[in-house]
């Protein structure tokens, strides 16, 4: 009886594992892309790649973003920007990423 105990309060006390549906999945992508097209300096900004998922001890995503440069004096040039979106508080950080190469999906 007491081994019944145990096993069922072990149960009832260990956390459930529940995976992320295909659908949170698709939400969080556009919430990544969105974020951080809004927060890049680039016209014509537009996702490269795919998004990489850090893990949830650091809780960011982070995604390469491909632009032309608005001033005037950089000449239409193409430009990168490396964008790490925060899972927590749904915020994009952007720095320039000119020297990151970029791969194409297959």
């Amino acid at each position: 009886m007491k081994s019944r105990f145990i096993v069922i309060l072990s149960l009832l006390i260990s956390p459930v594992a529940l995976a992320s549906s295909a659908d949170a999945w698709q939400e969080h992508d556009a919430a990544v892309t969105s974020a951080c097209i809004k927060a890049s300096s680039l016209s014509k900004a537009r996702a490269v790649g795919n998004i990489h998922l850090f893990d949830d001890r650091a809780g960011f995503s982070a995604l390469l973003i491909e632009g032309v440069y608005p001033q005037k004096q950089m000449k239409n040039q193409r430009g990168r920007e490396l964008c790490l979106y925060q899972r927590s508080s749904k915020q994009a950080f952007i720095t320039e990423a000119d020297d990151l190469q970029a791969t194409k999906k297959r």
